[in-house]
């Protein structure tokens, strides 16, 4: 469910027998011949998938994130101390209303999940529970690197349908994996990367790219479902 399918008399009814909820965060930042919003448009379309069927609501993706791709134009950046207190106040704004399980799908790795003000919110809200998931971590990872294991940021494993651009297409070649800068500045990151791509191919046929998908999005619903400590009001069992 998403919350703009929702209104606020459907979701006061909702939290009367479950308490979960969904927020996805990303990222709007180069990925090379993809969209800007590649790791936002990820991150949202797979908590939705994953919360089909379950019938837990997904918030509206949080798309700005810490990046270091300040020098691409369209790659605006919070510091790790912003984006950590937006994420908190989301958070402590959705406690008062009465949610208390909160599942953070993060669609970009530069995001600072071990800041004091995220890994400390369980610990000053013991009634709640916060859940950070990292989307590609452990099986899709896996999985991607059996299919092809030079993939990384802006490559094939990003490719998908929903994250490219009408008439934009993408190179056939393998690009060389990328050498870090000898300082670390924003542009001398831009120069090092060129188009943008970390290397490997940018684009693999949809199959491949799609099972990717598809253990990412069994994944987060299995964390969704069954990964939590506290009972809560839903129908999901506690993790043991």
């Amino acid at each position: 469910m998403r919350i703009r399918d929702l209104n606020w008399l459907q979701l006061q009814e909702y939290l009367t027998r479950d308490d979960r909820i969904v927020l996805p965060v990303g990222s709007t930042e180069q990925h090379a011949y993809l969209s800007l919003e590649t790791d936002n448009i990820i991150a949202e379309r797979l908590a939705v998938e994953a919360a089909e069927g379950l019938g837990v609501p997904v918030l509206p993706v949080l798309a700005y994130g810490v990046t270091g791709f300040v020098a691409y134009p369209g790659s605006p950046s919070l510091t790790p101390d912003t984006f950590a207190s937006v994420v908190r106040e989301i958070l402590d704004s959705l406690h008062a209303q009465g949610f208390r399980r909160f599942l953070v799908a993060n669609g970009h790795s530069g995001n600072p999940p071990k800041h004091p003000a995220i890994s400390g919110w369980n610990a000053s809200h013991p009634d709640g529970e916060l859940l950070w998931h990292e989307v590609w971590d452990g099986p899709p990872d896996v999985l991607a690197a059996e299919i092809d294991a030079d993939f990384d940021h802006a490559s094939w494993s990003e490719n998908f349908p929903w994250t490219r651009l009408p008439g934009v297409e993408s190179p056939s070649t393998r690009k060389p994996p990328m050498v870090p800068p000898a300082v670390d500045t924003p542009e001398a990151w831009r120069e090092a990367l060129g188009d943008g791509s970390f290397g490997g191919l940018y684009q693999r046929p949809d199959a491949d790219a799609l099972r990717v998908w598809d253990a990412a999005v069994e994944q987060l619903r299995e964390r969704l479902e069954h990964g939590w400590t506290r009972p809560g009001r839903g129908r999901a069992e506690p993790a043991t």
